[in-house]
């Protein structure tokens, strides 16, 4: 099949790369031209595992092609799909303005029938939107069908690999066949609907899923005060097979690029048709909070962050991938910096992206994460690489002049860190945990 993939990001670029990897023919296009020489010699702009490996084997073998000619692609392709970015509004609104562009050039574009697929998160009613835009333009036959992504950075080709499910959005058999062809070397489950109920399953996901993150935060933020252990609490609650053990692990939050984006659009597109989304408000709003409690314990440990030298490992939102984009160490750094302390950071992959976007004198940029903690009061553990879980924490207390170590995302084990002659402070439980009782057979 002739596919065009309108939108190198990270929905766009994995999605493309993928399925030229199924066999396909793909086009991927961009309006940046830079980014569109960076693929062409052999690189990728985005940190994602395994992504650049496949964008090279599947260009060698002729499968896989780059431009910014997005007329061409769409001529050349039975199938185009739209993965454009949908960025937050002032409002929280999805900014609509990238898909209207690019179904007004698919519209110029078109020479005979094609399925047009959405791909990128758009609020319900847009693909009809699409379809008019198009319609205007083009007076022949096309189809037009919602196909929502699910992918998670820094798992994103495993997860178009092997996904849990492929939702196709559509009106058109003839559409719902083609697309139901192409992802069935994936998965069995597809589920076939309407339009609007395929835009909305994309947003109440993310929007579930946020919410699961915030719950058991909040269980977290009672059980220090209880004396119960949350990680406990989660493996108890996990078990249940109404409930599920994914995104029951207590932290500073969620940030990246769509959960904080999504839940903000629901909440603006329920408010639209006249409904308060309580739940979803809360939602956020325990999410925004939930981050700062890194400054509470800090403050609770030291008193006064005043002149304090303060370590920071991990900058990314998450493991796994260079995206700063509403990461919790945005808000805390810049509090910090506010309160005064001087910071000193690292992040294995993603430093000079947080630097692009937020830099200050008071930020001591670092290339190691010793030297990050070098001559600190305290550290403070927002993103949980495999590196800092495997770090000698007795080698990092011999060259901090303090001993508070905050974990954001509960990594450590308490007398792991209690052996290296550090103060711990977890989420969610106490850093004198009660032991289990061993019950001899």
């Amino acid at each position: 099949m002739n596919i065009a993939v309108i939108g190198t990001g990270y929905v766009g670029l994995v999605s493309g790369i993928c399925y030229a990897e199924l066999g396909h023919r793909v086009l991927c296009v961009d309006n940046d031209e830079a980014k569109i020489n960076i693929l062409r010699t052999g690189g990728i702009p985005i940190y994602e595992p395994d992504l650049l490996e496949l964008s090279i084997k599947n260009a060698a073998a002729n499968r896989l092609e780059f431009t910014t000619d997005l007329a061409y692609a769409t001529r050349h392709a039975e199938l185009v799909i739209i993965a454009v970015g949908t960025p937050p509004l002032p409002s929280g609104e999805a900014n609509m303005a990238y898909i209207e562009s690019a179904a007004r050039e698919i519209g110029l574009s078109m020479n005979g029938y094609k399925v047009i697929c959405v791909k990128s998160t758009v609020p319900v009613g847009t693909n009809d939107r699409v379809r008019s835009l198009i319609s205007g333009l083009y007076d022949g036959a096309f189809d037009i069908a919602s196909l929502p992504e699910f992918l998670r950075e820094g798992t994103a080709v495993r997860d178009t690999l092997y996904p849990d499910r492929i939702i196709i959005g559509t009106d058109s058999t003839a559409a719902a066949e083609l697309l139901t062809d192409l992802h069935k070397p994936l998965t069995d489950q597809i589920i076939v609907t309407d339009i609007r109920s395929a835009e909305m399953i994309k947003y109440a996901s993310n929007a579930f899923l946020a919410t699961k993150i915030s719950f058991i935060n909040e269980i977290a933020n009672i059980c220090e005060k209880v004396g119960a252990d949350v990680t406990e609490v989660a493996k108890g609650m996990g078990l249940d097979k109404r409930i599920g053990s994914s995104f029951l692990r207590a932290g500073i939050g969620y940030g990246g690029s769509c959960f904080p984006k999504d839940t903000k659009a629901l909440i603006q597109i329920a408010g639209n048709v006249e409904y308060d989304f309580k739940l979803l408000k809360s939602v956020v709003e325990v999410n925004k909070h939930q981050r700062f409690s890194v400054i509470d314990k800090l403050q609770a440990a030291l008193g006064d962050v005043l002149g304090r030298s303060i370590c920071i490992w991990g900058l990314a939102f998450k493991p796994e991938t260079d995206d700063v984009r509403d990461a919790p160490a945005l808000e805390i750094i810049h509090r910090l910096i506010e309160l005064g302390a001087k910071v000193q950071v690292y992040d294995p992959i993603a430093a000079g992206n947080f630097q692009a976007m937020y830099d200050h004198p008071a930020i001591g940029w670092c290339s190691t994460a010793l030297e990050a903690a070098s001559g600190c009061e305290a550290l403070c553990l927002l993103t949980e690489w495999k590196e800092f879980a495997e770090v000698d924490l007795e080698q990092v207390r011999s060259v901090m002049i303090g001993t508070v170590l905050i974990d954001g995302r509960n990594v450590y084990d308490d007398l792991r860190v209690k052996a290296a002659g550090m103060n711990y402070y977890p989420v969610g439980r106490s850093a004198e945990p009660v032991q289990a009782l061993k019950i001899s057979k």
